[in-house]
């Protein structure tokens, strides 16, 4: 599929971690992009507001976007558990005020979900054949976005694609105890502290870089669908904490293996056929290189030190056909 050049792209949820790099993407292939957040900020190309206000929205649909990328969202489970309120009000109010509007403007909306929604004991995450058993509040809120989406989709002739990532990491990401096991994982062990591991546990994961291409793609699907978003091979968490220990040259003592606790997922193991054939896409980033990335920025090496290896075999993997 070949970008649509011109299209005005609305990027809800612009300064997060995705939100960013996928502004600076969708730029750079020739959209006209505005970013709408919950940060102050005074630029052009930028709208602030609160998604559970539906008068901030009204300029930026003024706009007229041909496409709304719907990122905003209170995010992780932890968060979510403490600030139960705040997450519905955002993942399904504030969904439900940008598909009114997507509505009543005709454009397109990608809703950007999670795999969280399928639940501890779904392995593989089938789009198709799995039935979501959320079990934390994010998840559940995810999930309830997602059946908004399909409502308007089925009875009001939104045009919508949902996509379901699973574990995007970026090697600038926010750092924080919030944040996914990757960069939790290099920022830690980069500083000398304990991380723990949970016995096996596994995980697919896709370098940001990637993920914007995927994101980008699901823009221009015509007929509502449901696609996982992820990356081929499933790593075990006890090797990518090996990897990035010897990375980082860590001591092994910091690396400390602890049973799953309650409300989370044992393994990650997304089916990625519709990534396939709904998006034509396929990751270039392998997890070697990614960490190599991640680790990088930690250690202050400068990006010109090393080079990428994207298609360096990756050790201590799984791959998922």
């Amino acid at each position: 599929m070949v970008p649509l050049r011109g299209t005005k792209a609305l990027v809800i949820g612009s300064e997060g971690n995705i939100g960013a790099p996928l502004v600076a993407h969708l730029r750079s292939v020739g959209y006209a992009v505005l970013g709408f957040d919950l940060r102050p900020g005074w630029r052009d190309g930028y709208l602030t507001g609160d998604i559970t206000h539906p008068v901030d929205l009204l300029p930026a649909f003024d706009w007229r976007p041909d496409v709304v990328f719907l990122l905003a969202a209170t995010v992780g489970r932890m968060v979510c558990e403490q600030a139960g309120s705040l997450a519905l009000l955002t993942n399904v109010a504030g969904v439900n005020n940008v598909l009114q509007l997507c509505k009543r403007s005709g454009a397109r909306c990608v809703f950007f979900s999670s795999s969280e929604i399928y639940g501890p004991d779904c392995d593989p995450m089938d789009e198709v054949n799995s039935i979501p058993r959320p079990n934390n509040r994010y998840a559940l809120t995810k999930w309830l976005g997602e059946q908004l989406v399909q409502y308007e989709a089925m009875t009001s002739g939104l045009r919508a694609v949902t996509l379901r990532p699973c574990m995007v990491y970026d090697e600038n990401e926010t750092v924080g105890e919030h944040r996914s096991a990757m960069i939790r994982f290099v920022s830690n062990l980069a500083r000398g502290r304990p991380i723990e591991v949970h016995r096996g546990s596994a995980r697919s994961w896709l370098h940001i870089s990637d993920a914007v291409r995927a994101i980008e793609a699901a823009g221009r699907v015509d007929e509502y669908s449901v696609i996982n978003m992820g990356h081929p091979d499933v790593v075990p968490m006890a090797d990518l904490a090996e990897m990035i220990r010897a990375e980082l040259n860590a001591s092994a003592e910091l690396v400390v293996t602890t049973d799953l606790p309650l409300k989370m997922t044992l393994i990650k193991r997304p089916t990625l056929d519709r990534q396939r054939s709904l998006l034509a896409f396929e990751p270039r980033v392998g997890i070697a290189e990614g960490v190599r990335r991640v680790c990088a920025v930690h250690t202050g090496t400068p990006v010109t030190e090393f080079q990428p290896r994207i298609d360096a075999p990756a050790p201590l993997r799984a791959h998922v056909r």
